[in-house]
């Protein structure tokens, strides 16, 4: 099977954005956002985050529970064309601290509040709910190559000290082009995102709905944990299982 040719898949949901702007796209509790919306959150933070020098593989750390900004978050550092990886703030410090020191990004963005053990001279940046801006902010145009990394996770450390996993742009693009083929999301669809996004399952979670119109459902903090909150959020919003 020959997959179409856009292997960056925030491309995709820049696409997405255009052809149905006012749709919903993400949901958390009580807020929501419209693909327009969405976008443009996502412009302005990636906006930032060049003019911090993320570009190309540069490694972009974020630290946040399940939230729109995390969304927002992820979708804006592919965006600035670097790599995202996640750090779960539930992780023990000790593990943050590893993660932060043997992968040597170049900037942390963080949502506010958070404790972490961040070293001295690491550039971070605060990850702020979204402002309602009438005017749309331009997609970012990087330049980027099927071969640059899209993220980075850590594996569990079960047999040593964890390492980091990387992923490129166009194995991710042909995983969720597969999903795509074999399941054939549409816009009256909804995603249940619910896997901590310390895991690879969250990516295509996140991603897959978006860049197909669907709409992404975003469980709260530790809903993972507790099957009748999960169950509560199939019901309430009609997610298929």
């Amino acid at each position: 099977q020959r997959y179409p040719e856009q292997y960056c898949v925030h491309r995709l949901i820049e696409q997405q954005a255009q052809r149905s702007p006012e749709a919903t796209a993400v949901v958390f509790g009580a807020r929501q956002l419209t693909y327009r919306q969405l976008n443009n959150a996502a412009n302005g933070l990636a906006w930032q985050l060049i003019d911090r020098g993320v570009g190309p593989d540069v490694l972009v750390g974020i630290a946040a529970e399940r939230s729109l900004e995390l969304v927002i978050g992820l979708l804006a550092i592919l965006k600035a064309g670097g790599a995202y990886l996640p750090l779960d703030p539930d992780y023990p410090e000790e593990r943050l601290a590893y993660m932060i020191e043997d992968s040597r990004m170049a900037l942390l963005l963080h949502a506010p509040g958070l404790r972490l053990p961040v070293p001295e001279g690491l550039a971070t940046l605060e990850l702020l709910a979204p402002q309602a801006d009438p005017v749309d902010v331009p997609n970012p145009q990087v330049d980027l190559a099927p071969e640059h990394l899209a993220y980075v996770i850590y594996t569990s450390g079960s047999t040593g000290k964890p390492k980091g996993a990387g992923n490129r742009h166009v194995a991710l693009a042909n995983r969720l082009y597969w999903m795509q083929q074999a399941y054939e999301l549409t816009a009256v669809d909804r995603v249940l995102q619910k896997t901590p996004f310390s895991f690879d399952v969250s990516v295509w979670e996140f991603f897959w709905p978006l860049m197909t119109g669907a709409q992404l459902v975003v469980a709260e903090p530790g809903a993972h944990r507790d099957p009748a909150q999960l169950v509560a959020l199939i019901e309430q919003h009609g997610i298929s299982t």
